[in-house]
């Protein structure tokens, strides 16, 4: 049977289609103001990845805050449980994730069967989420994608004291206009978000095995910073793009399925 999911969120949507729990295809988009349009555009871009007909697909479930506005899935499954089954197939040992989205930042423990035991996630405010460095690369005018790269050349340690973006964006303004290099300012913004997701992992009591998902996982700055504040090594999910985890959550969800196949 072959299955897809995908994971419309604030800021891209994901899917990912699955035959045997193999990855067939997948894609990962920046989303529009119209998540069914952005569902609808990343299955086309998964389904040529696959080399497939969209009407192949079996069964599909749909997560993500777009999850209810995505027109081809038979059900939806909110975004905790989907995050922790896909870092179970990916790393079987996870007890604890961090997933650092666009516009929110989650951390979710895991019991020995792999369902999610405890969760909590921040989502009332930008610090501690992709959109927060959006913010620091566009005051910096950096390219975001090279921030980890960046980060890794600082030589000298400063400190970010404020956490929301909007004075934090002032703070950095600030710091370049003293003459502080770009290569510390943006080490300081890593470690600075990565000490507040840190602090949302503890509250939560920490595990010994902890992974991270998401796009910030590409960020090696935020890894690193983030293995640092927990004190303890971060997993990478090797398997699968760290951006596909909650798609790939849901694409095994539909793996247990049955059901027509969408159109």
């Amino acid at each position: 049977m072959i299955v897809a999911g995908c994971d419309v969120g604030s800021l891209t949507a994901k899917v990912v289609i699955l035959e045997e729990e193999k990855i067939l295809g997948s894609s990962v988009i920046r989303g529009g103001i119209k998540p069914d349009q952005s569902a609808e555009d990343a299955l086309e871009i998964a389904v040529e990845s696959a080399g497939i007909r969209r009407d192949r697909i079996d069964y599909a479930v749909g997560t993500g805050y777009g999850k209810d506005l995505i027109g081809f899935v038979a059900e939806t499954e909110s975004e905790i449980v989907c995050h922790a089954k896909g870092a179970k197939w990916n790393l079987p040992e996870v007890k604890m994730l961090v997933d650092i989205g666009g516009q929110d930042a989650k951390v979710i423990r895991l019991d020995e069967e792999g369902e999610v035991a405890r969760y909590i996630y921040n989502d009332k405010c930008a610090s501690g989420t992709g959109r927060f460095l959006e913010v620091m690369a566009e005051a910096l005018e950096i390219p975001l994608d090279q921030m980890g790269e960046i980060g890794e050349q600082s030589t000298e340690t400063i400190r970010i004291s404020n956490q929301c973006v909007i004075f934090a964006e002032s703070e950095v303004i600030s710091l370049v206009n003293e003459g502080r290099k770009t290569t510390d300012i943006v080490k300081a913004l890593h470690v600075a978000m990565a000490n507040r997701v840190a602090s949302l992992a503890r509250s939560i009591g920490l595990d010994d095995i902890v992974a991270m998902s998401g796009g910030v996982a590409k960020n090696r700055g935020v890894f690193d910073a983030l293995s640092e504040g927990l004190a303890l090594p971060l997993h990478h999910l090797d398997k699968v793009d760290p951006q596909l985890n909650g798609a790939l959550g849901a694409a095994l969800i539909a793996a247990g399925k049955s059901g027509l196949s969408i159109r």
